[in-house]
């Protein structure tokens, strides 16, 4: 099964499971948004579950693989200046150093190709924009078992519990690492603010 058809499936249900869980890491990874006014995209952007934390002066682009997690998302958008685009996080459809900031939450663990997914942020991301990431991610070294052994499984479904930070974020080299603090589940959940140098 695709991503996309099992988000599609997914989406009524989305929010039961994650709205309280992570309300509060949103919050926390928001609150670093850039004060003036800004290009922000939210790279997989699901049912929206960011936007009553997204201050308003911003030009927003909310992205999501499928159709039923942007509709959902339409409401919550309130006053925000927002454009919705189907695309692929993957293969974003924007020109080099269009945003200012990339929002990645509950993304890069998500997709089949976590470098990929990163390297295509840096990419549409301006030289001092800065990227900020909420997701699950094991560190070098640790067993983790039954996540990697499970991975293969649920990742069919629903997200990768075996993506590496450090090996996806050594793909892209323009990046920065600001910010790593622990969100959830013992520092499982990290919140991340990267930095794209420039050249």
């Amino acid at each position: 099964m695709s991503l996309q058809t099992s988000y599609r499936f997914i989406a009524p249900f989305y929010d039961a499971f994650l709205k309280r869980a992570t309300a509060a890491q949103r919050q926390r990874s928001l609150a670093r948004l850039p004060l003036q006014s800004s290009r922000v995209l939210l790279s997989g952007a699901g049912t929206g579950l960011d936007f009553p934390f997204l201050p308003a002066g911003h030009d927003y682009t909310a992205l999501d693989l499928t159709r039923a997690m942007l509709a959902r998302s339409r409401e919550r958008a309130r006053e925000l200046s927002m454009e919705w685009v189907q695309g692929d996080s993957m293969t974003l459809p924007f020109s080099d150093e269009s945003f200012d900031c990339v929002v990645l939450h509950l993304i890069v663990a998500v997709v089949p190709e976590p470098s990929r997914c990163l390297a295509e942020a840096a990419r549409v991301l301006k030289p001092g924009g800065r990227i900020l990431l909420f997701d699950k991610f094991l560190r070098h070294g640790e067993r983790a078992w039954l996540r990697r052994g499970l991975s293969p499984l649920v990742a069919q479904m629903a997200t990768r519990l075996d993506v590496v930070f450090e090996d996806v974020l050594a793909t892209t080299p323009d990046l920065r690492v600001l910010a790593d603090e622990p969100a959830l589940a013992g520092g499982w959940f990290r919140l991340i603010e990267l930095l794209k140098e420039s050249r």
